[in-house]
């Protein structure tokens, strides 16, 4: 499993960053992301960045990693999830997760599994 890291520029390369974070300072890829600037904040994926992200976000990613990496040390782990679990969401909700089109009053009523109605 890949797992993506948020990490934030602190130098521009051409083609590539050089960004800090939970893995220290990475000289990190960043054809895929366009144009990017110091202070920016990047998802990392084995030293290519694959997104562009707020800070917000880095803060959601980092604390669901260390959520993970207390649970992998024996730690932890007996609470709720500080996220909606999949098998907890409404058929709007996973529709919204999968990117699937919200259903209208005029679309077929079958499940999200592809059933018939």
């Amino acid at each position: 499993m890949c797992l993506g890291i948020p990490m934030q520029v602190m130098a521009v390369e051409p083609g590539h960053v050089r960004c800090v974070g939970r893995l220290g300072l990475r000289r990190v890829r960043s054809a895929l992301v366009g144009e990017v600037a110091v202070g920016d904040w990047l998802l990392v994926f084995l030293d290519s960045a694959q997104e562009r992200i707020s800070v917000e976000r880095a803060r959601e990613v980092d604390a669901t990693l260390d959520m993970i990496e207390a649970v992998m040390q024996g730690e932890g782990g007996d609470g709720d999830a500080a996220f909606a679990l999949p098998s907890a969401m409404s058929e709007e909700q996973l529709r919204a997760l999968s990117g699937a089109a919200a259903r209208s009053e005029h679309s077929p009523q079958g499940s999200l599994l592809g059933e018939p109605a």
